[in-house]
């Protein structure tokens, strides 16, 4: 008879479905599945379950090719997926196999498949007394498609295998101190002596990093606004541009909304920002954190709107200084968003690119002489960065680019390029734009 245990196998298996099946994020298919979870240990097991899966698919999926006689058919799909589940279970998450084999056994029941309960046990079994087979296929090894291990070796030769190993690594948590409410010394002080092992990351002055990830709600200082969450590559991005007391910045795309909180608190009240997203949804969630961080004000205005359209909501005063975190492939945060990896097609980075350089020639012409503009991107693809930004500089004689500190990574073109894993941190490119006086 089923149990919690199975029902919960049960429960992964569908969201696999839902991720790698019918195309859905892994986000919001977690948001989804784990609220109906009483016990944080079922939904600690349920996500890790779908993120080994997801990182570890492609030797998960050449180990059952190896194993089955022949493919599932499209009725059985679902046990498919609780197949993947339960190897995630027990070769990338070292469950012992009396915890995961009989409890994903009899998922089959729950998912309508009583029948195939006896296949999930015997192969699940097999996969706890040997090896997962191996292929020769790199791409196949490192659990990539095929399209990107060969992107990242033209554009990272040296460091591809190296990037392929860091998408597969589960992140740190990175934290931002909210300067209106005190020092990040301060908040070290009180993770710490709520047990919590944080570190002061001197490469990114007001950031913190936990590398054993705990519930933000459990996080001193959270309900008040002292902190937020916020990966330290993204946190560069606002220290690249370099916002100051009482100037006017636009962050163009605004959404999740780190970025437009740590641009509110450094220009200050008596500072400017306009915030925009074409997703009103997602802007709702930029107005919960500033209001969270008690960083809204009279100064600081949200505005659903497409940032390339410039006609429909510009009042004609130029900006001081723009942040254009652009819309890419996302290529630097695989290892939080694993499905990215299965979901981006090559086919989608010429149109991101498209959409990149429309933003650029769109928002150029809000500067001001002599203001800044910071192109960013969480991607490592050379198309959506280097390449962007010189033929932006190509078309644009009165732009220059103005170098960054080696810390904001590896020299790529007029800017420069982390990778994911360097210091713990995401996968993003930054180049500082000055406009000629």
């Amino acid at each position: 008879m089923s149990g919690p245990g199975s029902a919960l196998r049960a429960e992964a298996a569908r969201g696999l479905q839902a991720v790698l099946a019918e195309g859905r994020s892994l986000k919001a298919v977690l948001g989804r599945l784990l609220p109906g979870l009483d016990d944080p240990r079922d939904r600690a097991l349920l996500e890790a379950i779908c993120f080994d899966t997801l990182r570890h698919r492609r030797r998960y999926e050449f180990a059952l090719s190896r194993w089955l006689a022949r493919p599932l058919p499209r009725r059985d799909q679902a046990v498919h997926f609780l197949l993947l589940a339960g190897l995630a279970q027990l070769k990338g998450l070292g469950l012992a196999p009396h915890a995961a084999v009989g409890a994903t056994a009899e998922a089959a029941r729950d998912l309508g498949r009583s029948g195939l309960v006896g296949l999930v046990n015997a192969l699940l079994r097999r996969a706890s007394r040997e090896p997962l087979p191996e292929s020769p296929d790199p791409a196949v090894a490192c659990s990539h498609p095929d399209w990107l291990v060969a992107r990242l070796r033209a554009d990272w030769p040296g460091q591809a295998g190296d990037i392929l190993a860091a998408n597969n690594q589960p992140a740190p948590l990175w934290l931002r101190a909210n300067p209106r409410q005190g020092r990040a010394e301060t908040l070290h002080a009180r993770l710490r002596d709520a047990g919590l092992d944080a570190s002061l990351v001197g490469l990114v002055p007001g950031a913190l990093r936990l590398d054993a990830p705990v519930p933000v709600e459990a996080l001193p200082g959270w309900s008040e606004g002292a902190l937020s969450v916020q990966d330290g590559a993204a946190q560069l991005a606002v220290l690249a541009l370099d916002p100051r007391p009482g100037e006017r910045v636009l962050d163009a795309c605004a959404a999740p909304g780190g970025k437009a909180a740590q641009v509110a608190a450094a220009i200050g009240a008596e500072g400017g920002l306009l915030a925009l997203d074409v997703d009103a949804r997602r802007l709702d969630k930029v107005a919960q954190l500033l209001a969270r961080l008690h960083l809204a004000g009279p100064g600081v205005q949200l505005r659903v709107a497409d940032a390339a359209a410039p006609d429909g909501w510009w009042d004609g005063r130029h900006f001081d200084a723009i942040l254009l975190d652009a819309p890419c492939s996302a290529t630097g945060i695989i290892r939080r968003q694993p499905d990215i990896k299965w979901h981006r097609r090559e086919q989608d980075i010429g149109a991101l690119a498209d959409i990149q350089a429309r933003l650029l020639d769109a928002l150029w012409p809000l500067l001001r002489p002599g203001g800044r503009l910071l192109y960013a991107t969480c991607s490592v693809l050379v198309q959506e960065n280097a390449a962007q930004v010189q033929a932006f500089l190509g078309r644009h004689a009165d732009a220059a680019a103005r170098p960054l500190p080696d810390h904001f990574g590896h020299a790529s073109g007029a800017g420069r390029q982390r990778l994911p894993g360097e210091d713990g941190m995401d996968g993003f490119f930054y180049a500082l734009l000055e406009k000629a006086g």
